[in-house]
């Protein structure tokens, strides 16, 4: 059941997060305000778009966490891969997850600490990168297409 609530999501997801998905909501919308004058913008007639705009806004809400959990944890499973897989790199970070806030807040002063003391050297070699990407940029305009 599980794995069909997932699949569901996702191809949900995609189909309402496209461009036809808006372009239909709207029209939608337009048909709605433009039968108004037919039913005399009755009260009924304001019901049908509260409703159905509160029920849709109810279940995407559901359906939206349900991706964005999903894709929260694979980009965090990734980013422990490749913790692991670095030489050097410290570990325990694939667990900062699991930590309280307070020992998160206290990462998060050691980075703050670190950035603070390497801005120098990690300002120089982006300024290194920016003028050979620059450079680059310079060769490749001047050279003849192929």
């Amino acid at each position: 059941m599980r794995e069909v609530f997932r699949r569901f999501s996702e191809g949900a997801a995609q189909v309402v997060g496209s461009y036809w998905a808006f372009l239909a909501a709207c029209a939608l919308v337009v048909g709605w305000a433009l039968s108004g004058a037919y039913f005399s913008f009755s009260d009924t007639w304001q019901l049908i778009i509260n409703t159905g705009t509160t029920i849709v806004t109810f279940l995407m809400v559901f359906l939206i966490q349900s991706t964005q959990n999903r894709e929260a944890r694979v980009v965090s499973l990734k980013l422990d891969e490749l913790l692991c897989g670095t030489q050097g790199a410290r570990t325990r970070m694939v667990e900062l997850d699991m930590m309280s806030d307070d020992d998160l807040e206290q990462v998060h002063r050691e980075f703050l600490r670190l950035s603070e003391k390497y801005a120098p050297l990690v300002g120089d070699r982006l300024a290194h990168v920016a003028q050979e990407l620059s450079e680059r940029r310079r060769g490749s305009a001047a050279r003849p297409p192929a």
